[in-house]
């Protein structure tokens, strides 16, 4: 329940508020705030309402594959590795079709009307974290000159067991001028996924109500959160993404990003399942759209124009009126969406709500992913995205496979014409993406006792050449080149035998291509391991940049 002595403000706001209100339509269910006057009279109706069930699926297959692991399964002899892909899976583009799935416009609106805005310059401008001083200690091999490094604070660093950093994007994927509104700002963006992962409370698997006062504000599984740099103040701020879906009572809501969502209302009961994340391996950011990997589905799509703000007074003590007649609360870390007449985000001042889904029309291969495992046909995994703006502007999606368990395939690549997913995200349900590239890794070459060309965790493109950065467990991985070729009449990607160490667990890969600023190009990249004084002492998160000149000279 609300606490009165939160609301001490809530006067002061209340013109406001009401100019706000002004104009809206309740929704079903609700009753009008006034439109001057506190917002503390008698609250929206919130009373069940029947044949609704809560927390409703979302439509996503959950993703078991346990997404993304070095370790699952051991390196295996080079007469094993010839065995599992003696050439490279032909590319089939027509395997990577998208196409625009339930309509979720409607759903936005509503609670773009609920709940209060703020612009992404806004945002940046009013960073509340200090970007920390990286120190003298590198994560990097030999061959590479890092040319920037900027490290987080130590509870995102090394005492974070919830978020671990994947995907990287920025304002040169966003627009060409790299100039986002009046800012100097060169944002980059981050995104990170809860790898605690217990789900919400579960009877059944034993685990108790999350919301009771000796609970873990890392009981529930968050989802995913975009973390946004601000070049020029080393500032940065953390963002929730969230899904939109009316609740029990017939009210907008929303909740973390999963992968699944079991029936849970306000009481917990039995039939409450656990929820499953999501890996978001990839990230790029274009134009207004944030599109966001979705492993085992396809992507997300976020739109920057619909960021909502609990906390727009930048006084977390005290609750917010928001235009629907409610409140926000930014201290309750254990809760999310609208609860009893409150709208709460797990304690994040910022959430953005998706807008769009993208999913595979492809039917799975049959075979089993339990162990990463990747096959030749059938739907891919969208592992990891990334923008190439050298020619007509294309995203490519890849994925990430173990080819120590077995599976036809190392992986492959795709490439989409931007205009094509735009108008897709802009369209009707159904609405239809394809690839016009495809191809399967290169195979052949060797990394110690294992495949060289698997366990990729990001790819782009540049000026022709494939760039892919090869993860190797807690320690150094591999930054990779590869060009279209044809080998016995047939195009695909043939490796660069070169290989360049990189950092500690290498992940997703972005590239400021400078056009805007007049620097030269930059490939940025970050790592993910938190330092551990079994796994990886040395280990460290950082997101750091090469010069893309360096690199491409290189690698010869």
């Amino acid at each position: 329940m609300t606490n009165p002595s939160r609301r001490i403000r809530l006067a002061a706001c209340a013109v406001a508020a009401g100019a706000m209100l002004s104009g809206l339509t309740p929704m079903a269910g609700a009753s009008a705030a006034p439109l001057a006057g506190p917002a503390t009279g008698v609250p929206s109706a919130d009373d069940p309402v029947p044949d609704h069930e809560g927390m409703p699926d979302d439509g996503f297959e959950d993703e078991p594959e346990s997404e993304q692991d070095d370790l699952a399964g051991a390196a295996t002899s080079g007469a094993s590795r010839s065995a599992v892909a003696a050439a490279p899976v032909p590319g089939r583009p027509a395997d990577f079709k998208l196409a625009k799935g339930t309509d979720l416009s409607g759903l936005v609106t509503k609670l773009d009307a609920g709940l209060p805005k703020q612009g992404l310059t806004e945002l940046l401008e009013q960073a509340n974290r200090p970007a920390a001083d990286c120190g003298n200690t590198g994560i990097y091999g030999p061959d590479l000159a890092v040319s920037h490094r900027i490290c987080w604070k130590a509870d995102d660093d090394a005492t974070s067991k919830e978020w671990v950093p994947q995907a990287i994007s920025g304002v040169s994927d966003a627009q060409e001028d790299e100039d986002w509104g009046t800012s100097n700002a060169e944002p980059v963006a981050v995104g990170g996924y809860d790898a605690v992962n217990p789900g919400r409370s579960d009877y059944i698997a034993g685990r108790d109500n999350c919301l009771e006062s000796s609970a873990s504000d890392a009981c529930n599984e968050k989802g995913i959160r975009v973390t946004f740099f601000n070049q020029a103040t080393k500032m940065y701020r953390h963002v929730l993404l969230v899904w939109p879906y009316m609740n029990s009572k017939d009210h907008i809501s929303f909740d973390a990003l999963h992968a699944r969502e079991g029936r849970c209302n306000p009481v917990i009961v039995t039939g409450c399942a656990a929820q499953n994340g999501i890996h978001a391996g990839g990230m790029v950011w274009y134009g207004n759209y944030l599109y966001v990997a979705d492993t085992a589905n396809g992507m997300r799509v976020f739109d920057l124009r619909r960021i909502m703000d609990l906390n727009p007074d930048n006084d977390a003590a005290v609750n917010d009126p928001t235009p629907d007649g409610l409140e926000s609360d930014v201290q309750d870390k254990k809760q999310i969406g609208r609860q009893n007449n409150v709208w709460y985000g797990y304690g994040y001042r910022y959430v953005m709500p998706q807008v769009a889904t993208l999913k595979f029309t492809t039917a799975k291969n049959g075979g089993t992913t339990s162990g990463n495992q990747c096959y030749a046909t059938g739907r891919p995994k969208a592992s990891y995205i990334s923008l190439d703006r050298t020619g007509t502007d294309h995203m490519v999606l890849g994925e990430y496979c173990n080819t120590n368990n077995g599976g036809s395939s190392p992986g492959r690549v795709g490439a989409y014409p931007m205009s094509a997913l735009t108008a897709a995200v802009d369209g009707a349900t159904g609405t239809a993406a394809s690839a016009d590239e495809a191809y399967g890794l290169p195979t052949g070459a060797a990394f110690g006792n294992e495949d060289l060309w698997h366990k990729i965790q990001g790819a782009m493109r540049y000026e022709g050449k494939w760039y892919f950065h090869r993860s190797n467990a807690y320690d150094n991985g591999r930054l990779l080149q590869a060009t279209p070729g044809t080998v016995g009449g047939t195009t695909q990607l043939v490796g660069n035998a070169k290989t360049l160490q990189s950092s500690f667990g290498p992940e997703d890969l972005y590239l400021a291509h400078g056009r805007g600023d007049g620097f030269a190009p930059q490939l940025w990249s970050l790592s993910e391991h938190a330092p551990d004084a079994e796994k990886c002492p040395v280990c460290k998160r950082e997101v750091y940049r090469y010069d893309m000149a360096e690199v491409i000279s290189d690698f010869g």
